[in-house]
């Protein structure tokens, strides 16, 4: 029997709230199942198992909020669990139970006003079917504030799979100003160490983006609208690339000392609609097909917008990518996420005259800046991965 408890999925978690069980004592599990989902400052997040076996009892109920490493359930290796015990009557024929005597009639109660202040009305029970139905539905982090901050009561949108901002109605212009959201206090949280501990520093260069937009081009001439290569997944393979080359780049710093990671895990700086940031990991992003990772990465997004992330993609990022190019943002120059050691941002690609083959011409050119932990690297290396990102971008197909 092995305890299973509640992960870490961040330096700045400290707990999280059950707020889904979704395997039922005595079923089976294998590892990398989703059995929970826990909710955080970032969202609901859904937990993985780590070892095959069966699902023995849950020891949190749900709605219950607990500290990183409280065990929540407990599993049980092995074939199969061990049946329960039915107990079995001693007598094949038992006599029936004697009749419950009657009950004295309640007295009449006299009816109470809404409006009596000293004796408000009672609130139904909710059933376990209704509380069931709370659990299953899924609440975007962005309607959780909303609905806090204004008093709006989520019941009252019935019995929607997903409720989200735009089913909440807007806030009221003259709304009192409000303390900071949770996520913004995690930001906080997280950015304030990052510029307090880590030393960083900046190097900044340009991208010929010319040969990546025509490689999706006539990548995507023939395939459906939902299967079209986007260039934050060419972003995402060259910055994964790049770090296995410059491993000092890709791991994290803690206890005074840093850890090369062995995979690369980017980590995607989304902005979530309701406010706020988050930094899922693409996992193994150096590993399949350019059509695998795109497809992976319109999940992963599609997730977040959801308020819906799993484990590993908050808890595993080894560097971070940003980009503000949708945005129209020239340049961005990122803060990392501790325990990381470098983040790259990348701007908005735009009409440049550049020389070409001793020819002036107008190319596609984009920013690229690099922030990095100087305790782990200096400005030479730097300048290597940059230029290593910068030369998979031009020659797209070796990605």
């Amino acid at each position: 029997m092995s305890q299973f408890v509640m992960p870490s999925l961040g330096a700045d978690m400290e707990d999280g709230k059950l707020v889904e069980q979704l395997i039922a004592p005595g079923e089976p599990v294998t590892r990398g199942d989703i059995i929970a989902a826990v909710e955080t400052q970032k969202g609901v997040i859904e937990i993985e198992v780590f070892e095959d076996g069966f699902l023995d009892q849950w020891l949190v109920p749900l709605g219950t909020t607990v500290a990183v490493g409280t065990p929540i359930a407990l599993i049980r290796s092995g074939d199969a669990p061990d049946p329960p015990d039915i107990p079995q009557p001693t007598d094949p024929f038992p006599a029936p139970p004697p009749p419950e005597a009657p009950q004295p009639a309640e007295p009449d109660q006299p009816p109470v006003s809404p409006e009596d202040p000293q004796l408000p009305p009672e609130q139904p029970a909710e059933t376990p079917d209704e509380l069931a139905r709370v659990a299953r539905q899924r609440i975007t982090p962005a309607a959780r504030r909303r609905a806090a901050q204004t008093g709006f009561d989520l019941s009252s949108l019935g019995d929607k799979d997903t409720i989200s901002l735009g089913d909440l109605p807007d806030a009221p212009d003259n709304a009192a100003p409000k303390p900071l959201s949770a996520m913004r206090q995690a930001i906080s949280a997280a950015m304030t160490r990052s510029k307090r501990e880590i030393p960083h520093y900046y190097l900044a260069d340009t991208i010929d983006l010319t040969a990546a937009e025509s490689f999706i081009a006539v990548r995507n001439a023939d395939l459906a609208p939902d299967a079209r290569l986007v260039m934050g997944a060419l972003y995402v393979r060259a910055v994964a690339c790049a770090a296995q080359s410059f491993p000092e780049f890709n791991g994290s710093f803690d206890n005074d000392s840093f850890t090369p990671s062995t995979a690369v895990h980017v980590g995607m700086a989304i902005n979530l609609r309701g406010g706020g940031l988050v930094a899922p990991a693409l996992l193994d992003a150096a590993t399949g097909d350019l059509a695998d990772l795109m497809g992976r990465l319109r999940d992963l997004v599609g997730r977040v917008r959801e308020g819906r992330f799993r484990a590993r993609e908050l808890s595993d990022p080894t560097i971070t990518l940003t980009s503000l190019g949708d945005r129209g943002v020239s340049e961005i120059t990122g803060v990392i996420f501790p325990p990381q050691v470098a983040i790259v941002g990348i701007g908005a690609a735009d009409w440049h005259p550049r020389v070409v083959d001793g020819q002036v011409a107008a190319r596609r050119v984009a920013h690229v800046t690099l922030a990095a932990d100087h305790r782990v690297s200096d400005g030479h290396r730097g300048a290597r991965f940059l230029r290593s990102i910068i030369d998979h971008l031009q020659h797209p197909e070796t990605l």
